[in-house]
């Protein structure tokens, strides 16, 4: 496994992390969640994502019991607050009431002292930027949380953040948190050439465009037990499934067998190919897949491989953010 900063600080994270959306807490049990942890502890991940809202703390409380007999020094666990988790007005938003509440309830479930990093699920337009940004400083100067991101901000927004982080004179976020894959490539002309500038990496999820790209739905099947069958956790997934998606998908698969590795192992290597991205967040529901995905960031692509994946999944159009 690969370790390498997380922005401009000193965070080591490994290129493949743990996630835990739609999966621990929902589809995985505590036992299989337990095999899930095991196989990527065992495989040198050190990075585990969760959110608040994930199962509506389920994934966080099982998560939580699966690292209780884990040297907590030795990983990297990343949260995430903006959604409901209530009825109650106050409790969604990045007000300072929501981020300090939500930072303590997370700890509880998880079952620690402290957070390595705490992330914006969104942009909150009915709350000053300035008064998340001062809250984030707060939380770091408390001990509470060591470093702090977003997820799914506008370049726009990020910059914003950072400029205010540096009138406050308190921490910058390190990373941004994008959906990101051979299928899904916003984030290309100006989100990522921003992040870099300013010192933010991309810890992306969904990077086999919820199962998509390992091919399983290859001619529009949908196998008995995966999620694309699973009507509460395939919402997200009809663009994905589009028939000149699977189209693409149908020629990757046999473009993975020529490099000898398989469609998922060959999305994530795409995914990881630049520096960027410091982290592919994958979900699991079978040790298996763990222990598959960890082997994508020793998968080495050729220029040729990856022009060829260009003209099979174009970029999106359009200059870089100036």
């Amino acid at each position: 496994m690969e370790y390498v900063n997380l922005g401009d600080s000193g965070l080591k994270v490994s290129r493949v992390a743990l996630g835990s959306w739609l999966t621990f807490g929902s589809a995985v049990d505590a036992s299989t969640t337990r095999a899930c942890v095991q196989a990527a502890l065992e495989g040198g991940v050190i990075f585990f994502d969760t959110a608040d809202v994930y199962a509506r703390g389920a994934a966080e409380e099982l998560l939580g019991e699966a690292l209780s007999d884990v040297k907590r020094t030795d990983i990297v666990l990343a949260t995430k607050a903006f959604w409901p988790m209530s009825d109650n007005p106050n409790d969604r938003g990045l007000s300072r009431k929501h981020l300090v509440e939500s930072v303590h309830a997370s700890l509880g479930r998880l079952r620690t002292d402290y957070l390595d990093l705490f992330q914006c699920h969104r942009y909150d337009e009915d709350t000053p930027l300035h008064e998340t940004v001062a809250t984030m400083g707060m939380l770091i100067d408390q001990g509470k949380v060591l470093y702090w991101g977003v997820s799914c901000w506008t370049a726009a927004q990020i910059l914003d953040a950072c400029h205010i982080a540096d009138e406050l004179g308190c921490a910058r976020p390190i990373s941004n948190q994008p959906p990101y894959s051979l299928l899904e490539r916003a984030v290309e002309p100006e989100v990522i050439p921003m992040s870099e500038r300013e010192g933010l990496s991309q810890v992306v999820f969904s990077p086999l465009a919820q199962g998509v790209l390992t091919g399983k739905y290859s001619g529009g099947r949908l196998p008995a037990g995966s999620r694309g069958a699973d009507e509460h956790r395939n919402v997200f997934m009809a663009s994905l499934r589009d028939e000149q998606a699977l189209k693409a998908v149908d020629q990757m698969v046999g473009l993975a067998d020529e490099q000898g590795c398989s469609p998922a192992q060959l999305a994530l290597a795409w995914c990881l190919r630049d520096q960027a991205v410091a982290s592919v967040i994958c979900g699991a529901t079978r040790p298996e897949q763990v222990e598959e995905n960890i082997t994508a960031s020793e998968v080495d692509l050729s220029d040729d491989v990856i022009e060829r994946l260009d003209a099979l999944f174009p970029p999106p159009e359009g200059p870089p953010e100036v």
